[in-house]
């Protein structure tokens, strides 16, 4: 019999495209502006290769190339098991209520080919979404990866998620609210959800304080007469039973959700001065729940601050398809 061949394709980096470059807006002197980058959808536009959302993507770091002064703050999805959990539950009924309908309709061979659970960060990013004239939602607005030349690549679909709650109010009306991870809910037509504050809602609240301890301080209690060799030993017992028995976090409220810390995680922050070596400013790396990045900036003058702004992310290589990246149900 002949010898087979071993072979190292499935350990083989397939080739992608490692930096993607940004040119990042600003709203004028003094202002902050907001940008949203979407892995995903950036890494499916270059490459011409479908990438879910739901991934997490690992970033070497960030450079910055400015002229002027200002600040720049990346962000990113709350590394938190809450903020896993509300990705996995959410992406679980809203999964669950497509295809309960879908079967029984006996209609699986019409499932979209490139069908995918889009959410987004929070409420500026939710102000990004872009509607058709009908109030649907058709796109977000994020930014694109340009070329030398500052030529954005050109895009493809990518429609953000939503889910339908049926007799919303009142009997046959269905509302279609999107979805973004944290923060409050966003009300209204083209509204959304905070996954982060749907998610807290949904599950039992802690105890606190701890369960009632039992009356040590019984006569029945002879393992503690036992040790009775004083008369300071119920100060003892307080000490060791009364103190710490409430909860070292909020009972109630989630950070991410409506109330408590209801923002972005911050990876880096830089300020840039008029002596930064070649306008050149590199930023920290991280993991990107969603491959959902924020970019803030400030300018601190009008001295060309907005017109020579651009951002380079530095990516890892790896086995997803070019990329470092692992599916968020491993977050």
């Amino acid at each position: 019999m002949a010898r087979r061949k071993s072979s190292s394709r499935g350990s083989k980096i397939q080739p992608a495209q490692l930096t993607m470059q940004f040119k990042l807006t600003n709203t004028g002197n003094a202002n902050y502006a907001f940008d949203t980058i979407d892995l995903s959808k950036c890494a499916s536009a270059l490459n011409r290769r479908f990438y879910r959302q739901g991934i997490q993507w690992a970033v070497a770091g960030f450079t910055i190339l400015s002229k002027g002064t200002g600040n720049v703050t990346v962000q990113k999805l709350p590394n938190t098991w809450m903020c896993s959990n509300s990705w996995q539950k959410t992406f679980s009924a809203w999964n669950r209520q497509q295809m309960d309908s879908v079967e029984e309709a006996g209609a699986l061979s019409a499932v979209s080919k490139f069908r995918d659970f889009k959410i987004l960060m929070d409420e500026f990013h939710h102000d990004k979404v872009v509607f058709d004239g009908a109030g649907n939602p058709i796109g977000v607005d994020d930014l694109s990866p340009i070329d030398i030349s500052g030529t954005a690549v050109f895009p493809g679909e990518w429609q953000p998620s939503q889910i339908i709650i049926p007799n919303f109010g009142a009997p046959g009306v269905n509302y279609d609210p999107l979805l973004m991870m944290v923060g409050d809910n966003v009300g209204g037509a083209g509204g959304a959800l905070g996954m982060i504050r749907g998610y807290q809602a949904s599950r039992s609240v802690p105890q606190s304080p701890d369960p009632v301890s039992p009356d040590i301080g019984n006569s029945a209690n002879w393992f503690q007469a036992m040790f009775d060799v004083g008369d300071n030993n119920e100060d003892l017992m307080d000490n060791a039973t009364i103190k710490n028995d409430d909860l070292p976090y909020n009972q109630l409220e989630y950070p991410g959700g409506g109330s408590n810390m209801p923002y972005l995680e911050t990876v880096d922050e830089s300020y840039i001065t008029g002596s930064t070596v070649g306008g050149r400013t590199k930023l920290s790396g991280s993991t990107f729940p969603c491959g959902l990045i924020r970019i803030r900036n400030q300018s601190d003058s009008d001295d060309g601050w907005d017109t020579n702004l651009k951002l380079f992310v530095h990516l890892v290589p790896g086995t997803h398809r070019g990329y470092l990246c692992e599916p968020m149900t491993e977050m």
